[in-house]
Order: structure tokens, then C-alpha cells, then sequence
């Protein structure tokens, strides 16, 4: 094993979730193929400049494309999910955030004008204009011991209260026997930016507990409109401490250069890559 490669253990979980083709000649050793992948993704190189020892870079890269777009990696994450809700190992006490990514120039000629393609694609790839230039901004929400549990890719300029809703939405974590997937955290813990009543009135209608601090001008309009502005919301400090799980995280996948830097044109692709570097967070602790 060399440096930014799979570790055996890593892909020994991995392995038994890369579809095989029934038919046709022997294709390149699969382990090879998606050592290629990682040290893609963990170097923040492009696909021309892989190491000879990968194969050729076009075979790498158009496997990587193919399972992009089959949702390959999204599935092994459910996968591994499963196996680590069956042995009890995920803490349900969910917390929420966003990061903004800076979208290198190479990522920036997408034709967002065009049509789109793949099947998660939007028409903006989702690429956007922010303070930082052009963005994509990574919405993750992980478990109680910093793995991800599902991400939404939005542009950079969509405010987190919009996407909250479609990212709890992501979490469903199948059963290994019969059953139906858990898709509902305990609790949910966020920062200031979720705070508002619709999320709120949503979190208590599917039963999940939840821990956000109130914004001072809502503390405020409520404080001044007296009775008729209702209990303010219950608030656990002590809970709220462990939200810096979802900040560790969001480091360690941003230790991969092609995570922290957007280098992929597409929202399929990117996306992909999240999937590939959130694998090793799952699988360093099953």
C-alpha cells in the first residue's frame, strides 16, 4: 500500500460493493482502478496527471464517471450504514451543517446554461456566485461520532435554512434483515443559521428532539410582542458543546484537496468524490 491508497481492511469492505461485469474481457484490477480514484481525489491532481501505476488515466477516469453516475459509492455508504446500525455503533444525536467550497477554474466551464446531464445533475451544476467568487456549498449532516450520514450540494449563496429539509430527507440508513431504513435522528443539533419556527414546528412533527440556539432578533420580536409571543425554545447548553462533531468532519474530509477545492465540473462527479472520501470515515470505525 502506498501513500492516499485504500488500506486492505478499507478495501476489504469495499470490494464486495463494486458491481462486476457479468460479460465482455477482463477489465483492469479493480483495486488498482480505485486506488487511482482516491489518490485523485486525496491529492486534488487532475486525471491526466495520475501516476503510471494506476493504468491509464482515461480507463480510471471513465470508471470513476460510470459509477458516478450509478450512485456506486452513495450505495456502499449505505451499505457500510447498515452494517454499523446492526452492531449499534451509530450515534443518533445528528448534527447539521454547511461549508463553502471555492470552485477552481477548471470547474467553472460547465455550460450552466446548457442542459444538464447525469441524473443528480442540476441546470448550475451546482456552482454559484458568493463572496468568496464561485462556490459550492457542502450541506452534511453526520452521526454523534463525526461520520457522514448524508450531504446535499447546493451553489454557494443558498442559505442553509432552504436545504435543511431536503438534507434530513437523505438520511436513510437501510436494515440489514426486513424492515424499513431509519431515516429519523433523536435529535438534531445545529447552529444559529437553522434557527427558525418552520424548522422547528417540522423537527416536532417527526419526533426528533432538537438543540438550536434562537437568533437575537427573534429572541427580540418575541421578547417585544410579550404573551402573545410565545415560550421561548428550550435550549440545552450542555448538549449543544458536542457540536463541534460536524466542524471535525467537515476537517477531515476537506484534508482530501479535491474536497476542499472543487476541481470537478460536474455536480455528479463532485459529489461522487464526497461519497469516495467519506468511505474511510465509516470504514476506520466498523
Amino acid at each position: 500500500m502506498r501513500r492516499h491508497e485504500l488500506t486492505d481492511h478499507e478495501w476489504e469492505l469495499l470490494a464486495p460493493l463494486i458491481p462486476r461485469a457479468a460479460t465482455g474481457r477482463p477489465r483492469v484490477e479493480d483495486r488498482r482502478v480505485i486506488n487511482g480514484m482516491v489518490y485523485k481525489v486525496r491529492a486534488g491532481i487532475s486525471w491526466r496527471d495520475l501516476p503510471e501505476r494506476y493504468g491509464p488515466w482515461q480507463t480510471v477516469y471513465t470508471r470513476f464517471r460510470r459509477y458516478a453516475i450509478d450512485g456506486v459509492f452513495a450505495q456502499a455508504l449505505q451499505q457500510i450504514q447498515a452494517q454499523a446500525d446492526a452492531a449499534g455503533d451509530i450515534d443518533w444525536l445528528v448534527q447539521i451543517d454547511s461549508t463553502i467550497v471555492r470552485a477552481h477554474q477548471h470547474a467553472a466551464a460547465t455550460g450552466r446554461k446548457g442542459g444538464s446531464t447525469g441524473r443528480t445533475n442540476r441546470n448550475d451544476h451546482a456552482l454559484g456566485r458568493s463572496r468568496g467568487g464561485l462556490t459550492t456549498k457542502i450541506h452534511l449532516a453526520c452521526d454523534g461520532k463525526g461520520r457522514p450520514l448524508a450531504t446535499l450540494l447546493t451553489a454557494g449563496q443558498r442559505h442553509d435554512s432552504i436545504c435543511v429539509r431536503p438534507l434530513l430527507e437523505r438520511i436513510r440508513v437501510p436494515r440489514l434483515g426486513q424492515g424499513r431504513p431509519r431515516c429519523r435522528p433523536d435529535h438534531v443539533i445545529a447552529d444559529k443559521a437553522y434557527s427558525s419556527r418552520g424548522l422547528r414546528a417540522y423537527l416536532r412533527r417527526r419526533g426528533i428532539g432538537h438543540t438550536i440556539p434562537e437568533k437575537q432578533d427573534q429572541h427580540r420580536h418575541r421578547h417585544n410582542r410579550g404573551r402573545r409571543g410565545g415560550r421561548p425554545p428550550h435550549f440545552d447548553r450542555e448538549t449543544y458543546r458536542q457540536r463541534n462533531v460536524v466542524e471535525r468532519c467537515f476537517n477531515q474530509l476537506k484534508g482530501f484537496r479535491g474536497i476542499a477545492t472543487r476541481y470537478d465540473k460536474t455536480a455528479t462527479s463532485y459529489e461522487a468524490a464526497v461519497g469516495l472520501a467519506s468511505f474511510p470515515l465509516w470504514a476506520r470505525s466498523v
